[in-house]
C-alpha cells in the first residue's frame, strides 16, 4: 500500500507542476478579449459575441449574463467554459498574439469561435 500512495503522490505532483508553471507564464495573454461564437446549426443560434478577461492565465467573464472560467497555458492553448442559466459550453483552442480560434461543444450544439484582443 505504501508504494501505491507514493505512486498517487508522484502522479499528483506530475500533473500539478506543469499547471502551476502555465499560470505564471500565461501573462502575455492577459487583458480583455472579444470572442465571436458561431454554431454549426442554425437551430442553435449564431453570431453571439462574449467579452472575457484573462488575468495571470485565468479566464473570467466580462459580462454579467455569461459566466466564463478556464485557463490559458504559456504556449497559448486555452480551455474555457461558458455558462448562462442552465446552458453550458466548453471550448478549446489557441491564442496567439492578438487573436485566437478554436472549437466548442455544448449539450446539443457544436461550433467554432474566434477571439480578438481588445
Amino acid at each position: 500500500m505504501n508504494g501505491f500512495r507514493r505512486g498517487i503522490f508522484a502522479t499528483i505532483v506530475a500533473i500539478a507542476f506543469p499547471l502551476s508553471q502555465a499560470g505564471a507564464a500565461a501573462s502575455t495573454f492577459d487583458g480583455a478579449w472579444n470572442v465571436r461564437i458561431a454554431s454549426s446549426s442554425e437551430a442553435c443560434g449564431n453570431g453571439a459575441t462574449v467579452s472575457i478577461g484573462i488575468s495571470n492565465g485565468q479566464i473570467a467573464s466580462g459580462s454579467v449574463a455569461v459566466t466564463a472560467s478556464g485557463r490559458v497555458a504559456d504556449a497559448g492553448s486555452i480551455n474555457v467554459t461558458l455558462s448562462t442559466g442552465i446552458k453550458r459550453a466548453v471550448g478549446f483552442g489557441r491564442l496567439s498574439g492578438t487573436s485566437g480560434s478554436g472549437t466548442w461543444r455544448g449539450a446539443l450544439c457544436t461550433g467554432t469561435w474566434t477571439a480578438e484582443r481588445m
